[in-house]
């Protein structure tokens, strides 16, 4: 049977169909090739249109029994030709209705298509696209469809062009779900490893990563592109960063491992073995290797800045923005580590003015050409840029400076370089600014392009809450895109050259550290840091749930792995064994087996019993964490590196804290904090008096009480309880940094 029937007549029946058609008058075309079957039976075409016209005013059965009816009449050649010629007409219309932006009719002309031809790709990946566009898309519909048994069935040539679009398509828009790596595996059986690929995969894991809070279904996302280009560099970067971040330290040291062993010149041995050290810092315990990269590390170092390459590209100098991070946790020195820090920073800053010099020359022009007058009637212009405003650290300290800033002398912007839905103090913090632009959503998710919106913006003052925290932020506050810049809270100064001043207070830093600051350091009368509190849930730890008598001494450290000394663990041990029927419960972020393996094999060296050491596991509220503090009698700071947060959320619970005080800004921390609650207990200025604090505190009950009332009548009268002040403090310093620029 043919399809076709005189040219003449099924112009005239088609024509006037047509016009129906595209005018929108479906029920009059469902009569015109109703009229048209009548007529011309043998024209299969029109069953296929009339099938069509139904589907859009809503017939959906009426519409596939018309085109089942119709193919069920033929030998199976004949519909063979059919269904294509069917299926044609579905894709025609489903690409119309698509480009007309009609994507919720075009989704239902696709479904239809695949309930009659499910292995049709195409259709199948349009559909995903489509389902994106509806915000419906679901994991379970693409198991539903069976897409990825299509994919990996296909022969021949996949449209590479569609499959990628559709690829970025379900790495952005799905719900975090495992059957985004198996499409992407799927996929990647059609695709060839490509710049655009890679950077389309870096993006999403990204966000699935530090966005959506999953780093292990990025990392598998990355494993599947290895498959693809098993030596690539980036490849390998960053799967390892999303295994530490998912806690998975043994295969993020092994995959900076062999990072390393790919790397050929200084500049990727240097990246390299900072990769390979934050896997073994980050997973606590180590000390060996760690002590091993760290020597490497600072050798690497040296030998870059007297090469002094001038001409690397924007990615690979902005890695190396951070790369002196880890130096404070293994010595406190503090010339030796600001004077390689600075060394490393001037490097970074000359390349940056190299390949941004149009931008960077822009802003300085139109600055010098524009200055403007800060006057007491007009209010400051401020602007705070991170990517710790959410639950964070960060972001539980600097929220008090926001909601106490005075509005009527204050106009607040916030850049935020990390968004979080659902992150209710990322939220709080959206709120609190007048102006806001978000990384990826307001402007692009370059740092130029928001380095470019914070020049815009014509900001008095932009601080940086980062530090050398965040790679992306230094790089912008290195093009300098605000007339007046500073550093406050992150971390300690970063040393670039554009950041004219750090906020400190009289205690953090010793009066001979500005030397070694190419930045100003802006000392505050009273401390750098205030709060007015924490929120504290109901304890849910208990002694005899851990085996401690109720009479014991409990000492507790709580801190991440990369603050975890070994000559620090050994003083702690020392006290320990002074002290009668006393345990140390130990917490924080690190591989849970060799952090215990490190603390053992210590105290053995000691002779403490290792049976005396209690490892709390980390609970999921930061109020249930304050809460759970109060099971302790004493806690023991780290050193070189202190507690920070973790210091403030002690003293605010009212616990006795013995701190080691250093040279460099880390390593000085708690006592900053100890000086502005007015507590010297516990202060020691070497190894030995910190011993003698921990075993003193530890054996004196009333001496542990009158620091316990005097932490909480601190509450009422201290500076570092008193967040009002210190705002007010903070607005005058704001003011008289920009008088001085003039």
């Amino acid at each position: 049977m043919s399809s076709e029937s005189p040219v003449g007549t099924i112009v005239n029946w088609h024509e006037q169909a047509l016009n129906c058609w595209q005018q929108g008058q479906y029920r009059k075309a469902v009569e015109l090739y109703s009229q048209a079957i009548d007529a011309e039976p043998e024209v299969k075409s029109h069953y296929w249109h009339l099938g069509l016209m139904l589907l859009l005013q809503g017939e959906e059965a009426e519409a596939q029994a018309t085109w089942l009816v119709a193919l069920a009449e033929g030998e199976s050649d004949e519909i063979d030709q059919w269904a294509a010629e069917l299926m044609q007409v579905l894709e025609t219309e489903a690409d119309r209705q698509q480009a007309l932006n009609n994507h919720q009719l075009a989704w239902v002309i696709r479904q239809h298509l695949r309930e009659i031809f499910p292995e049709n790709l195409t259709n199948l990946l349009h559909l995903i696209q489509l389902s994106a566009a509806l915000e419906q898309l679901t994991g379970d519909e693409i198991r539903e469809w069976n897409v990825i048994p299509v994919l990996e069935a296909f022969q021949g040539g996949v449209p590479v062009t569609l499959l990628s679009k559709t690829l970025e398509v379900v790495l952005d828009r799905l719900p975090p779900d495992k059957i985004a790596v198996e499409f992407t595996a799927a996929c990647f059986q059609h695709l060839s490893a490509t710049d655009a690929l890679l950077q389309l995969l870096i993006a999403a894991g990204m966000k699935i990563a530090y966005t959506l809070r999953y780093p292990l279904l990025a990392a598998h996302l990355f494993e599947e592109y290895r498959k693809l280009d098993p030596d690539n560099l980036e490849v390998l970067w960053n799967l390892s960063v999303f295994y530490q971040k998912a806690q998975e330290y043994d295969l993020a040291i092994a995959v900076a491992q062999s990072h390393l062993a790919l790397a050929e010149q200084t500049i990727e041995k240097t990246f390299s073995n900072k990769l390979l050290l934050r896997a073994l810092v980050s997973a606590g315990g180590r000390w060996e290797e760690s002590v091993a990269a760290i020597a490497d590390h600072r050798q690497l170092l040296a030998t870059l800045c007297a090469e002094q390459p001038v001409d690397l590209r924007s990615g690979y100098a902005v890695r190396l923005f951070n790369s002196p991070f880890y130096f404070p946790y293994f010595s406190d020195d503090l010339r030796q580590n600001r004077t390689i820090q600075n060394q490393v920073m001037q490097f970074c800053q000359r390349n940056v003015e190299q390949y941004a010099s149009q931008r960077i020359a822009h802003y300085r022009q139109s600055r010098a050409a524009s200055a403007k007058v800060t006057t007491s009637d007009r209010r400051l212009k401020v602007g705070y840029v991170s990517h710790c405003m959410l639950q964070h650290s960060v972001g539980w300290l600097a929220r008090w400076l926001l909601q106490y800033h005075d509005r009527d002398q204050v106009d607040l912007h916030g850049y935020f370089i990390i968004n979080r839905p659902g992150d209710y103090l990322n939220d709080w913090y959206l709120s609190q600014m007048e102006h806001t632009c978000r990384m990826g959503i307001d402007c692009p998710d370059n740092p130029h392009d928001l380095a470019d919106r914070i020049y815009a913006d014509d900001l008095d003052i932009l601080i940086d809450l980062d530090s050398l925290t965040l790679d992306v932020t230094c790089e912008i506050m290195a093009l300098k895109p605000a007339p007046v810049q500073a550093t406050w809270l992150g971390w300690d100064a970063a040393g670039i050259s554009t950041i004219d001043y750090f906020i400190a207070d009289p205690y953090v830093l010793p009066d001979w550290a500005q030397e070694y600051y190419p930045e100003t350091i802006w000392r505050l009368p009273n401390t750098y840091i205030a709060v007015d509190g924490f929120e504290v849930e109901v304890p849910t730890l208990r002694r005899d749930d851990l085996g401690v008598p109720a009479d014991a001494i409990v000492y507790l450290s709580s801190q991440s792995g990369c603050k975890r000394h070994r000559d620090t663990v050994r003083l702690q041990m020392q006290i320990l064994k002074q002290v009668p029927n006393s345990y140390f419960f130990i917490k924080g972020f690190a591989d849970e087996k060799s952090i215990q393996e490190f603390f053992a094999h210590i105290a053995e060296e000691e002779g403490v019993n290792p049976d005396r050491l209690r490892f709390l596991a980390n609970t999921a509220r930061e109020a249930e964490h304050r809460a759970n503090l109060a099971i302790a009698d004493v806690v023991l700071d780290t050193y070189p590196y202190n507690g920070a947060t973790t210091t403030l959320e002690t003293l605010w619970m009212g616990i006795p804290l013995v701190t080691r005080v250093g040279e460099q800004f880390a390593a000085r921390n708690s006592y900053t904090m100890l000086m502005n609650v007015g507590v010297k207990a516990g202060i020691a200025w070497t190894d030995a008096e910190y011993v003698e604090w921990g075993v003193r505190l530890g054996t004196d009950a009333t001496l542990r009480q009158q620091i316990h009332w005097q932490l909480l009548q601190s509450r009422r009268t201290a500076p570092l309880w008193n967040a009002k002040q210190f705002t007010r403090e903070m607005e005058q310093a704001y003011k008289e940094m920009c008088q001085r620029s003039k």
